[in-house]
């Protein structure tokens, strides 16, 4: 594992296109069910076919770890960035080639915006909602524009879209500022929805992929 400082770490993984990195949101653990971390697995799988670099939260656990062993396996480039307190307890990933070691939570948030080109939100708990949730409020008040997808593995967040829906029925989510998210049930589909939806949005002339400096 080479371990960087924020001034000396590559902002992307080489690769082409409109999306170059893809963030993940996942969980530490493994969850109830098996097809949880197959899931992980395979998406680790399609970035490194794809030649699209891994930013996610560092750890060598759960489906995060079986993502980012599956990237590594394959030939991928994984970037991991996790706080100090937390690079024991969630056994930082030796392998990674980019290890960022951060002093807090809100500057690994902060550098997991700022280099990747997209979101994707596999199962997890409540650092994973929280950090999904996080980026659907950045999207929904104009702040960036880059895709951010939910995999509704096995029906996973179906709860969550349920409450989603339920917002709108109250009233709490207006049309006129909607919360926009992409949902595939397939691992195969995620990566087509991602490059198809920042296709659009630079065609449409519409990009904003730098934070806002008032966040």
């Amino acid at each position: 594992m080479k371990r960087t400082n924020l001034k000396d770490s590559p902002l992307h993984a080489p690769s082409a296109g409109l999306i170059r990195n893809v963030c993940v949101y996942c969980g530490s653990s493994q969850g109830a069910a098996p097809l949880y971390a197959e899931a992980a697995a395979a998406f680790g799988r399609v970035l490194a076919a794809a030649g699209i670099g891994l930013v996610y939260g560092g750890g060598n656990n759960g489906l995060m770890g079986a993502l980012a062993r599956s990237v590594l396996a394959e030939g991928g480039f994984v970037t991991g960035i996790i706080p100090q307190f937390l690079s024991e307890r969630e056994a930082a990933l030796e392998a990674a080639q980019n290890m960022i070691v951060v002093p807090d939570m809100h500057t690994r948030k902060r550098l997991m915006f700022e280099k990747a080109d997209a979101f994707v939100a596999l199962p997890g708990g409540i650092g994973t909602l929280e950090e999904l949730v996080e980026q659907l409020t950045w999207v929904q008040l104009e702040r960036h524009t880059k895709p951010v997808l939910i995999a509704d593995i096995g029906g996973f967040w179906r709860p969550l879209l349920d409450l989603f829906a339920h917002m709108r029925e109250r009233r709490f989510i207006q049309p006129n500022f909607e919360v926009r998210y992409l949902v595939a049930e397939a691992v195969d589909d995620i990566l087509p929805m991602l490059e198809t939806a920042a296709a659009r949005t630079a065609l449409l002339g519409r990009e904003k992929t730098e934070i806002d400096p008032r966040l």
